[in-house]
C-alpha cells in the first residue's frame, strides 16, 4: 500500500509541476552549519508553525537515513551531497509520514556537431529530457526511520527507444545495435526502494536499503541529482565511468555511519538495464562494491568508491568491468537572495583488463543569481575504438581516444506558477578530438541546444 501510494504520488506530481497541489505552503530553512549536531539543534529550534509541523503533529523531515542528519545532505541512492546544497521541491507534512517531490521537464531542441553536416554524430532533434521522483519518510519510535523512494522518467515515452542525440555519448543498446553518439532512455520505473536506519546515537546509524530498481553505493551522487549539474539538461559523457549504477534491477546496501564518515557495501545485479524500459529486468546480485564518505563541513562531500561489475554490457557478456571512482562536492550560499554555488568533480576509471583500461575526469559547476543561472562542464574520457564503433581505427595500432568536451550554458527564470518555476536558456559545447577521428567527426565538433525547463521553485532559505 505504502509503495502504491508513492507511485501514485510520484505520478501525479507530473501534473504537480503545472499546477502543484503538494505545494500548500511555503517551507523555510535554516543556512546550513559546519557540524551536525548544531544543525539539528537549529532545526529542532526553529517556528514550527512555519515549517507546518506542529499543525499535523509531524516530525521535522530529515536525511533519508538518518535522524540526525540534514534532509539536505540527501543525494541519490544512499549518497551524501553538502548539507549547504540547496533543494527545489515541493513538500509535504502529514499525521505521521512527511512526503517531498521533485524533478525536471526540459523542452529542447538540440543539434549535434552542426558544424560538420554529413560527419558521423551531426544529428538534430526536439528531445524531452525528464525525471520525477517523490519520496516518503516516518519516524519509527524514537530511533527508527522508515523511508521509501519511486522514481520515473517518461524519456522512452518522449524520446523513442535510441533516446537523444548526444555526441561521443555511448552505452546500452537499441535494437541489438549499441547506441553511439547518443544518450540512451532511463527505464519507466527508475527507482523503487525502501529503507530503515536505526539511530543508535547521535553519531551512530545503521542502514539496510533495497532497491528494485535502485542504486548500490558506487560513485558520486548521480549527475541528473547534482547541484552542479542542475540546469544543465545533457548526461555527463563519463556517465558510464561514474554514475551509471544509479538505475540497478536488484540491489541491497547495509551502510554505517560514524560521525562525520559513512561505510557502505553493496550486493546488485551488474548488467545494465534491457532495451525494454517499461519491465522489470531480473535481479542477479552478481556484482558488489564498497563506497566511504566523508563530510567534513557543511559545504564539502567526498567520496571513494569501488565495484565489480559482472557483465554489465549485454553486446559483451563475457567482458567484466571493475570501476573505481572519487569524487569532490562543493556548495555554498552567495549574498543576495537566492543567490548560490554548487561544483563537483569526478574521477572514474573502467578496468576490463587486457589492458582495456580507460579514465575519465569530470569537472562542473552551476552559479545560481537570483533568476539567472549560468553553468559549465568539462569533461575528458577515454574512448575505445569500439565505444565509438571505429574498429577499423583498432587495425592501426591505436586502441582508445581521448575526447575533451567544454560546454557552457545560461538561462532565466521566466515565469512561475506557485511553487512551480519556468526557466528558459541555451547552451553551447565545443570538443577537442584526435586527429585520427577527425576524418569521422570534422574539425572541433560544435553542439548547442535552445530550451524551456519545468522544476519544483526553490524552498526558501
Amino acid at each position: 500500500m505504502l509503495l502504491n501510494k508513492l507511485i501514485f504520488m510520484t505520478v501525479a506530481g507530473m501534473g504537480a509541476v503545472i499546477s502543484p497541489a503538494l505545494a500548500q505552503h511555503e517551507h523555510h530553512q535554516e543556512p546550513a552549519k559546519d557540524t551536525v549536531s548544531h544543525e539539528m539543534h537549529d532545526m529542532k529550534g526553529m517556528d514550527h508553525k512555519k515549517m507546518d509541523h506542529t499543525e499535523h503533529g509531524s516530525s521535522p523531515m530529515t536525511h533519508s537515513f538518518s535522524l540526525s542528519l540534514p534532509m539536505t545532505r540527501n543525494g541519490s541512492g544512499t549518497g551524501w551531497q553538502p548539507d549547504a546544497t540547496p533543494m527545489y521541491a515541493y513538500m509535504k507534512h502529514g499525521n505521521k509520514w512527511n512526503y517531498m517531490l521533485h524533478g525536471s521537464i526540459f523542452l529542447r531542441y538540440t543539434g549535434q556537431n552542426f558544424n560538420n553536416s554529413g560527419k558521423k554524430g551531426a544529428d538534430s532533434k526536439f528531445s524531452v529530457p525528464n525525471w520525477f521522483m517523490g519520496m516518503a519518510q516516518r519516524q519509527v519510535g524514537k530511533n527508527g526511520l522508515l523511508n521509501v523512494r519511486a522514481m520515473v522518467s517518461l524519456d522512452r515515452v518522449f524520446d523513442g527507444g535510441a533516446g537523444y542525440p548526444l555526441l561521443f555519448q555511448s552505452g546500452e543498446s537499441w535494437k541489438g545495435e549499441p547506441l553511439i553518439d547518443r544518450q540512451h532512455p532511463h527505464d519507466l520505473i527508475s527507482e523503487l526502494s525502501v529503507a530503515y536506519t536505526q539511530r543508535l546515537s547521535d553519531k551512530v546509524d545503521l542502514t539496510i536499503y533495497a532497491g528494485y530498481p535502485g542504486e548500490p553505493a558506487l560513485g558520486p551522487t548521480a549527475f541528473m541529482h547534482r547541484m552542479s549539474a542542475f540546469n544543465n539538461p545533457d548526461a555527463v559523457l563519463g556517465h558510464h565511468w561514474q554514475d551509471a549504477t544509479h538505475i540497478t534491477f536488484g540491489v541491497v546496501t547495509a551502510g554505517i555511519r560514524y560521525g562525520k564518515f559513512k561505510l557502505e557495501g553493496s550486493s546488485f545485479t551488474g548488467r545494465e538495464p534491457d532495451e525494454n524500459r517499461f519491465d522489470f529486468d531480473k535481479p542477479r546480485f552478481n556484482s558488489y562494491s564498497y563506497r566511504l564518505l566523508f563530510n567534513p563541513s557543511a559545504n564539502w562531500a567526498l567520496q571513494v568508491s569501488r565495484g565489480f561489475i559482472k557483465s554489465p554490457e549485454p553486446s559483451d557478456p563475457d567482458e567484466d568491468v571493475d570501476r573505481t571512482t572519487a569524487s569532490v562536492q562543493h556548495s555554498g550560499s552567495l549574498s543576495g537572495e537566492n543567490n548560490w554555488i554548487s561544483s563537483t568533480i569526478v574521477w572514474g576509471l573502467n578496468d576490463a583488463g587486457d589492458h582495456h583500461k580507460e579514465n575519465s575526469v569530470l569537472a562542473e559547476t552551476n552559479v545560481q543569481l537570483n533568476k539567472w543561472g549560468l553553468y559549465g562542464r568539462y569533461e575528458w574520457v577515454q574512448k575505445s575504438v569500439h565505444e565509438l564503433g571505429l574498429i577499423s581505427l583498432g587495425e592501426l595500432g591505436k586502441e582508445q581516444f581521448p575526447v575533451s568536451m567544454f560546454s557552457i550554458g545560461l538561462n532565466r527564470q521566466i515565469a512561475s506558477f506557485g511553487s512551480t518555476i519556468l526557466q528558459a536558456g541555451g547552451q553551447l559545447s565545443l570538443y577537442k578530438i584526435d586527429r585520427m577521428l577527425e576524418a569521422s567527426y570534422g574539425k572541433t565538433p560544435l553542439s548547442g541546444q535552445v530550451y524551456l525547463r519545468i522544476t519544483p521553485g526553490l524552498m526558501r532559505m
